[in-house]
């Protein structure tokens, strides 16, 4: 009997071995899955960053930051700008990506979003959206991201300077809506869409932006062109309608430049713009050392907006610090008014410029 068992045991052993064998043969043999197929899901992929930074402007003037762009409104303080976490998902033809910021920065680039909770809102959302492509030339892409209008992005860490240029901080900062970006041929594309009025996640006017983007490169991809646009009617009764230019250039693996100029024309009971360009010349001399020089002018000359009339001029000197995920940022800027007054000295008299200088750092996971 027991001879009988053991004997058995081998040759149930033997058939799960060569049908083990024959299995292997087939999967290895056998022709790819049809495209209906169902495959498992791509894993959600997730990244991050910190900024923070401390700014001291030289002229510690009295109840004034000497200050007119985004997000280093501060003096003498040590502050935190942003903390983010980007979720990335694909599948098949689609996608979706949500991130989350968190910080004084975060709240005011959502600064529509936010303003009736100091918590957890719609502010804390720097972008959230889901795309489609409907071929490998055309994807369709609806909810909030950053806008395409200028060079510099909310994220500080994907940024040459940290403090901001003039036309970034007068945006527009994001978008809400749905666009379609299109390849037309070899490295040139267009983008159109619309989207709620400018800064908006969430309106109850019926008005819309439209939106547009053409964008071209050299065969190499060491020069590449953006023209960009957004036009209609914002969240009160003005309509505006503004054009966009971005240029950058790679000229050496150690050097290259980059370009932002952009004219923006509001119309309310009369038609005033304002504008701005600016030059961005990078130096990399090894991979843990760059640094960046920004030029920028800014023309408010028609009182557009809520900062002093006349025009402005800023340059700012970054170095970057590479530490593997980390980078170090001490940067100098001098910012020099056509009008007096547009700054304070320290006793409170009015001045024409002022001189600040910030140490900043940035960790991306």
């Amino acid at each position: 009997m027991v001879k009988n068992i053991k004997l058995l045991i081998i040759a149930i052993g033997s058939f799960v071995y060569v049908n083990g064998q024959d299995s292997a043969k087939t999967a290895a043999t056998a022709p790819a899955p049809k495209a209906d197929t169902v495959v498992p899901s791509p894993a959600t992929t997730f990244s991050g960053s910190l900024d923070l930074y401390y700014r001291y402007n030289f002229a510690n003037a009295k109840g004034s930051f000497n200050n007119y762009t985004s997000f280093t409104n501060s003096q003498n303080s040590f502050e935190l700008g942003m903390a983010t976490i980007r979720a990335d998902h694909s599948w098949a033809k689609g996608g979706v990506t949500v991130e989350l910021g968190f910080g004084r920065r975060a709240q005011e680039f959502s600064y529509n979003d936010g303003v009736t909770n100091s918590y957890f809102s719609l502010a804390n959302v720097v972008q959230a959206y889901v795309y489609y492509n409907i071929s490998d030339r055309i994807k369709l892409t609806a909810g909030k991201w950053g806008t395409h209008i200028g060079y510099e992005v909310v994220d500080a860490a994907s940024n040459r300077n940290y403090s901001m240029s003039y036309m970034f901080s007068y945006g527009p900062f994001f978008n809400t809506g749905l666009k379609a970006d299109i390849a037309i041929a070899g490295k040139t594309a267009i983008m159109v869409g619309i989207s709620n009025p400018t800064d908006n996640s969430t309106t109850t006017a019926v008005q819309k932006m439209a939106i547009a983007q053409l964008s071209t490169a050299t065969p190499d991809g060491k020069w590449k062109f953006y023209l960009n646009y957004q036009g209609g009617h914002n969240t009160d009764s003005s309509t505006l309608n503004q054009f966009d230019l971005v240029l950058t250039g790679t000229l050496t693996d150690k050097f290259s430049v980059g370009f932002n100029a952009t004219d923006q024309t509001v119309k309310t009971s009369s038609t005033n713009n304002w504008w701005g360009a600016a030059v961005y010349l990078n130096a990399d001399p090894s991979p843990k050392f760059g640094m960046t020089l920004r030029a920028e002018y800014f023309d408010n000359k028609k009182a557009v907006l809520p900062i002093p009339d006349g025009s402005f001029m800023e340059y700012t000197l970054t170095g970057q610090f590479h530490l593997g995920k980390l980078t170090f940022m001490p940067e100098l800027r001098y910012d020099n008014a056509s009008i007096d007054g547009s700054f304070l000295k320290h006793d409170g008299t009015p001045t024409k410029n002022t001189f600040s200088g910030i140490l900043a750092a940035t960790y991306v996971f």
